[in-house]
C-alpha cells in the first residue's frame, strides 16, 4: 500500500530530524564558543549544502550499503547547515549586557550559556531547525534511488510504469506533509518570538 510509503517516509525525516538538531546544536555551541573551530565547521557544513543530493546519497551508500541509514545520514548531513549557522548566529547575538550581568551573579560559562544565553537564542535556533525539517521532506525523496524507500519510490514507480495516480499521490502526500508541517512550526516559531519580545 502506498500509506505504508507515507509512514515511511515521516519515519525517515523524523529519525533524521532528530539526529540533525543533536549534531546541529552541538556544532552550533562549538561554533560560538571557538571562533576558530567556528570558521572550518561552517565552511564544512556550508560545502555539504553545495553537493547534489542525489551525489551525497551516492557517496554514502558507499560505506552504508543501499539502506534507509543511507537516507537518514544523508539527510542529517544535508541538513546540518540551517540548524549549526542559526545556532551559532542566535548565541552570537545575545546582548553583551546580558551576558554580563549572568557573570555578576557568578555563574560558569556553561551555566550561562544553557540557562541565559540559549533560551534567548531559541527562536532564531528554532527557524534554522524549521528550515532543517521542511528541506528534508523533498530531499528525502532520493532514497529510493538507494534502496531507502519512502514516498519517492512511489513517485518513481508511478513514472516507470506511466501511473499518472502514483504520481499524483506521492506529490500530494509530500506537499501536504511540507505544508502542515511547516505550517505548524511557523505557529510555534511567532509565538517563540512574541515571547522573546
Amino acid at each position: 500500500m502506498d500509506w505504508n510509503r507515507v509512514w515511511e517516509h515521516l519515519m525517515l525525516v523524523s529519525i533524521a530530524g532528530v539526529f540533525t538538531v543533536v549534531f546541529g546544536l552541538l556544532l552550533g555551541f562549538a561554533a560560538h564558543l571557538d571562533r576558530r573551530a567556528g570558521r572550518v565547521i561552517l565552511a564544512v557544513v556550508d560545502v555539504l549544502q553545495t553537493i547534489p543530493a542525489l551525489a551525497l546519497l551516492g557517496i554514502i551508500m558507499v560505506f552504508f550499503g543501499g539502506s534507509s541509514a543511507t537516507v537518514i545520514v544523508g539527510l542529517v548531513l544535508y541538513s546540518l547547515l540551517p540548524v549549526v549557522r542559526n545556532t551559532c548566529t542566535g548565541l552570537d547575538s545575545v546582548s553583551p549586557a546580558v551576558k554580563e550581568a549572568a557573570l555578576g551573579m557568578g555563574m560558569s560559562r556553561a551555566a550561562r550559556l544553557f540557562t541565559v544565553e540559549f533560551p534567548i537564542a531559541f527562536p532564531t535556533i528554532f527557524t534554522g531547525i524549521r528550515i532543517a525539517v521542511v528541506t528534508s521532506i523533498s530531499v528525502a525523496v532520493f532514497g529510493t534511488f538507494v534502496g531507502g524507500g519512502g514516498l519517492g519510490s512511489v513517485i518513481y514507480r508511478g513514472i516507470y510504469v506511466q501511473d499518472m495516480g502514483r504520481i499524483l499521490f506521492g506529490t500530494a502526500a509530500l506537499m501536504a506533509m511540507a505544508v502542515l508541517l511547516d505550517f505548524s512550526m511557523s505557529l510555534v516559531e511567532k509565538r517563540l518570538y512574541r515571547h522573546r519580545m
